[in-house]
């Protein structure tokens, strides 16, 4: 079962490195494999939001990685599952304050089922990289004005 994290400590307030993270629209910031990225579901935020997205697949295909948000609890948690797409995995953020600045958290791992499972060395290449990308989050973040 292939699976990935990363922890990094963002010199922003634990509200609102959750916001941004949240918010994915903000995606193609900081996810370079990322073409498209729209809420597809009305409404805030929150538990059951679909971020309908697009990335740059195998051979430059672009393929749909559609996720809904499974656990929303601000400047905490956020959780979500991947709904499209050929391989499906889990992810989680933590999120802890530390005076100001936050550490987060993400893990990603995935439970490859029936013929999903001939994918399992690729996908498992590549989650290692899609959890270092909390890296440009860091940048982002740190780089806006006080």
């Amino acid at each position: 079962m292939p699976r990935a994290e990363e922890t990094v400590t963002i010199n922003r307030p634990a509200g609102e490195v959750f916001a941004f993270i949240a918010d994915g629209a903000n995606n193609t910031r900081w996810r370079p494999s990322l073409l498209h990225v729209e809420q597809s579901t009305p409404g805030p935020i929150g538990v059951g939001t679909v971020f309908k997205q697009e990335e740059n697949g195998p051979g430059g295909r672009p393929i749909a990685t559609d996720y809904e948000i499974t656990a929303y609890e601000p400047s905490s948690r956020l959780s979500f599952r991947v709904v499209a797409g050929p391989a499906r995995p889990e992810g989680r953020y933590t999120f802890e304050d530390l005076d100001g600045s936050t550490r987060v958290r993400f893990e990603l791992v995935w439970e490859p089922k029936g013929l999903s499972k001939l994918l399992s060395p690729m996908v498992g290449r590549q989650m290692p990289r899609e959890v270092a990308n909390l890296h440009k989050v860091k940048t982002i973040l740190e780089s806006k004005q006080s």
